[in-house]
């Protein structure tokens, strides 16, 4: 993400293209690459340090866990976001952001273990007020692609409980 916006700093368009387009065919790659492509070095930062801090919490139950969860996440917020989505160009990881949120709320209703439950006290003191705002429709930010993304993280853990 850092190298695509530094090449992108002097650009109109990303050198990954436009992002999701919602039901508009020619740009269906965007479900990809949107998490790629970031408006600003602000709308960058924003992402980073959540990405960082509820990443290392996913981590810490190893790279595979990390890995799963981040492609469900990023697949479900792109595709909700492509079939639902306002018109407008959606761009940025906040889908996967959100995504991450929601596998850690639900988390410990699959693994049972205490440290989840600590974690997801801690994911709702910090990010709680954050994820009912950034849900709801609102002009200018991709609520779908938030959306979809918790919902893929709900839906990361259910499937993760089988995995194991």
């Amino acid at each position: 993400m850092w190298i695509i916006r530094a090449l992108d700093t002097f650009r109109t368009v990303s050198v990954l293209g436009y992002g999701i387009i919602p039901r508009t065919p020619s740009h269906l790659f965007g479900i990809v690459t949107a998490p790629f492509i970031h408006a600003s070095w602000a709308h960058l930062l924003a992402n980073t340090l959540p990405l960082l801090v509820l990443g290392g919490l996913i981590l810490v139950g190893g790279t595979s866990e990390l890995a799963f969860v981040t492609v469900v996440c990023g697949l479900a917020s792109g595709l909700g976001t492509f079939l639902f989505g306002s018109m407008g160009n959606h761009i940025g990881a906040s889908g996967i952001v959100f995504g991450y949120i929601g596998y850690l709320l639900v988390r410990p209703a699959y693994d049972r273990r205490v440290w989840s439950l600590v974690v997801t006290l801690l994911v709702i003191g910090i990010y709680g007020t954050t994820l009912l705002l950034a849900i709801t429709p609102q002009a200018g930010v991709s609520w779908s692609g938030h959306a979809f993304g918790f919902v893929g993280g709900m839906l990361a853990a259910r499937w993760r409980k089988y995995r194991r």
